[in-house]
Parts: C-alpha cells; structure tokens; sequence
C-alpha cells in the first residue's frame, strides 16, 4: 500500500468556479480543513466575487466530500455563512450527504448568521 497520499487527504481542498452566463458561483470543499486552509479559501473567495455583483448570483456550495467532523471547522462554516449574507446572494445552497446531524448543525449557523435563503441538500452515499 502506498501512504504517501495520506498527508494530502488532510489538507482542505477548496474548489472555486463561477459560472456568469447561470450567475452561479460554485464552490467545492474536499477533506478536513485547517483553519489556515479555511484563511486561504476565504481570501480565493472574496477575489472571485470582486468583480461581480453577489446580489445577481447563486452560491452553491458542494460539502460532500468534506469532513466536518473536524470541530475547527463549525466557525469557519458560521464565519463564512455571516459572509454569504453580508454579500447578499440571491440564494446559497449547501449539498451534503445524508447526515442529519450535520444538516441540522448547518441549519442552526445558517439561522444564528440570518441566511434565510440558505437551503440544505442531503444526498445519499452512491
């Protein structure tokens, strides 16, 4: 078995594309995030949206491949919910796989930040 992989499964991965012609902004989070890589994804985030009017678009946001269970991660998810509704989405939409708990976690931050457009998406495991 080759175990050089395993430092890279660790890290945050932050996939970030916008689609202007659907006004879409599409995140991806993969792993476990440490709070620099939480930092670093913030700062990627705030460039993409720079140029365009947040107001106009739809953030979706795709967590099933992020490892939640990292307690690191719940302020960061509620720091950036805060920022989703400081710049005004039309919608945000949050995908993760069938986890009660961790929906009813991400609904209750989304409530404390005042997103009321936030909407969550379980999906079973394929």
């Amino acid at each position: 078995m080759n175990h050089n992989n395993g430092s890279d499964v660790q890290m945050g991965k932050f996939v970030l594309k916008t689609d202007t012609a659907k006004k879409v902004i599409n995140i991806e989070l993969d792993g476990t995030f440490s709070e620099e890589d939480g930092v670093k994804s913030i700062q990627a985030y705030q460039q993409t949206i720079n140029p365009i009017n947040p107001a106009d678009y739809e953030l979706q946001i795709d967590c099933r491949k992020l490892n939640v269970t990292a307690p690191d991660v719940v302020p960061l998810l509620e720091g950036c919910f805060v920022m989703f509704k400081s710049d005004g989405f039309v919608r945000v939409n949050l995908t993760l796989e069938n986890n009660p708990i961790l929906k009813m976690q991400l609904a209750r931050l989304g409530r404390k930040a005042g997103l009321d457009n936030l909407e969550i998406i379980s999906t079973a495991k394929a």
